[in-house]
């Protein structure tokens, strides 16, 4: 029987979700003779591969192979050297898809002239703190207009999580790079793109993520973005869109405003100035959500939004700070910021 898709879930310590993950693969509205699931592990301690191992009795197709270097590229592209499906699809260990997810796929890739598939991912916690955050990211004053995490319009664009390659498309234009330890499927996409592919969002297409739970994590996670946006952008400058410029610029003038107060007397009607518009926006974002999911998250949605746009714009100004060195060894120092 020929396998229609081939699932990667790359995974390191995701003992919490990796069993919820698996299921919404498993439970698939689509034969199971047809589809192979590929879970690359980075030696997990914390008893992710023991619930992998326990699983793959109720799939006769879930493998479990080994990634020793950890990061996610690499995860990746092990998997692709052992994949037999027609279509590539990644599914992160803390994420789960909707039951018609590969059936939507395959019809769009059938239907259409797009390379790669994807559709909208809502993001959901239950702690306090991880609602907050998952509400956060999937307003478009938190990440922008990404339509796959504001749920936008169908149409294609520039890049999507949780995509569905067609297999050809790795065998034209290569894997994933192992430099990018964050970023690589934006990477990935902008390369497509470049080679003329194509790639759809349809809001059908449905999966739901755990963002992280906590500020100090947050922060974590936007840091790296912004860090390894720098190398995208010296790849693919022209395929940037605004909103991933904006951050950064953000935090310049922040700086800059914050000089002005101690160097001039007037200094401080400058920083009112970016602040104000700024605060504006992020309290009425914010009580639109406390509005629909309780006035409670009105005490943090504001910090968790300048979490997101300063996080991000500090890892992107230090990635251009590091860019001449990174030109040099691009793939040393990649790897030098993702330790931990």
């Amino acid at each position: 029987m020929n396998i229609d898709f081939s699932i990667i879930v790359a995974v390191y310590n995701e003992a919490a979700t990796i069993r919820e993950c698996l299921t919404s693969i498993i439970c698939q509205e689509y034969e199971r003779d047809r589809y192979e699931i590929l879970v690359v592990d980075g030696l997990s301690t914390d008893g992710t591969r023991e619930t992998v191992v326990s699983m793959q009795g109720e799939f006769g197709t879930l493998y479990l192979l080994d990634n020793p270097r950890r990061t996610v590229p690499f995860a990746l592209n092990i998997a692709l050297a052992r994949a037999r499906g027609r279509y590539i699809m990644r599914v992160d260990g803390h994420a789960a898809i909707a039951r018609d997810y590969l059936r939507q796929c395959a019809l769009l890739l059938e239907e259409s002239q797009a390379e790669c598939v994807g559709g909208a991912i809502k993001s959901i916690n239950d702690s306090f703190m991880g609602k907050a955050i998952a509400e956060a990211m999937s307003c478009p004053f938190g990440v922008g207009n990404a339509r796959f995490r504001t749920s936008g319009r169908p149409g294609y664009v520039d890049s999507l999580a949780f995509g569905a390659y067609r297999r050809e498309v790795f065998d034209r234009i290569g894997g994933f790079d192992e430099a990018f330890t964050r970023c690589q499927d934006d990477e990935f996409n902008y390369r497509l793109r470049g080679a003329g592919g194509k790639i759809y969002f349809s809001p059908a297409i449905q999966a739901s993520y755990h963002p992280r739970s906590s500020l100090r994590k947050l922060w974590k996670q936007y840091f790296q973005y912004g860090f390894y946006k720098v190398l995208v952008l010296r790849r693919h400058l022209l395929r940037m869109q605004l909103r991933q410029f904006v951050p950064p610029l953000f935090v310049i003038t922040l700086l800059a405003a914050l000089a002005l107060t101690l160097l001039t007397p007037g200094g401080w009607m400058a920083l009112a100035a970016l602040l104000l518009p700024y605060l504006l926006l992020s309290l009425a974002s914010s009580l639109k959500i406390a509005r629909r999911c309780g006035w409670r998250y009105l005490t943090v949605l504001p910090l968790i939004f300048l979490i997101l746009h300063v996080s991000y714009g500090s890892g992107f100004l230090l990635g251009l700070l590091r860019l001449p060195a990174r030109l040099r060894e691009p793939a040393a120092a990649a790897a030098g910021i993702a330790a931990g």
